[in-house]
């Protein structure tokens, strides 16, 4: 079985993270420069077998889109043209942030580390993976 990869995009950094083979278990994997992301996933897919992109889906507590919605958007047509084996899924993603932050906090990171917005992007990706993985 090949693995699901999922994004949480940002303008500046996006957030990557990855099941197991047995599309078990959600895994932070690391975070990118936006601007690099394609490159880096490039790379990734020829070392591993990923079955499925899932990028978050930003909404508004009113489920409206958010505004970055229009930058993913751009960002999806390239990747499907990068990628166009590979499908996209999308995940709500709202409160990932806070709930990444709350995770940092009650794993007792300590405060230089809770700091780190690539931290929390990257366990962002994992808990909109993992909220993906529970819908089945």
């Amino acid at each position: 079985m090949a693995r699901i990869l999922a994004l949480d995009y940002g303008k500046v950094r996006t957030g990557i993270a990855v099941t197991d083979e047995l599309q078990l278990i959600a895994s932070g994997l690391t975070t990118v420069e936006t601007p690099k992301l394609l490159d880096f996933l490039k790379d990734y897919l020829q070392k591993e077998s990923v079955e499925k992109f899932v990028v978050g889906l930003p909404k508004q507590m009113d489920n409206t889109e958010s505004e970055s919605e229009v930058l993913i958007q751009e960002f999806l047509k390239k990747l499907v043209t990068k990628f166009p084996s590979i499908p996209v899924e999308r995940q709500d993603e709202r409160f990932t942030s806070k709930m990444a932050v709350q995770s940092m906090l009650e794993s007792g990171l300590k405060k230089k580390k809770r700091r780190e917005k690539a931290l929390v992007d990257e366990i962002s990706a994992t808990l909109i993976l993992q909220a993906y993985l529970n819908r089945f």
